[in-house]
């Protein structure tokens, strides 16, 4: 039995692996994000091994800031301050974007890994305007 002050604690957020549920794990927009950033993790690793040391660390900064803006944003008290960092994850969409672009024409990338790529990031875009729209 869980004493009074645990209780408190856990209500409103459940509690998973023994560690506290976040809001935004609830959000399609937050996990379509956190696997765009494996991806781009991902490709990052492959580029480390060419000595592209400037572009990977770009490209997981990047990547990883669309995840995390959706959090940051989820804590927001306040609706208008969610929506600002909602535009913040947008613009982090678009800069993957134009970083896929360019290494493809580097060479770096095969078109149809990029092609995917933008496909998920413009999926993630359009959800994201349509949630800030709800809100």
């Amino acid at each position: 039995m869980k004493d009074k002050s645990e209780a408190q604690r856990a209500k409103g957020k459940e509690i998973s692996h023994g560690r506290p549920h976040w809001r935004f794990e609830d959000l399609e927009i937050w996990n379509k994000a956190a696997d765009l950033a494996v991806k781009f993790h991902r490709i990052a690793e492959r580029l480390d091994r060419r000595r592209l040391y400037r572009h990977v660390e770009q490209l997981r900064a990047a990547g990883l800031s669309i995840s995390n803006n959706i959090a940051e944003g989820s804590g927001s008290a306040h609706k208008q301050e969610f929506i600002q960092f909602l535009n913040i994850t947008r613009r982090s969409l678009f800069e993957n974007a134009s970083m896929l672009l360019a290494f493809e024409r580097l060479g770096l990338l095969e078109s149809t890994e990029v092609d995917e790529l933008l496909w998920d990031c413009d999926e993630e875009s359009r959800k994201i305007i349509s949630f800030s729209r709800k809100l």
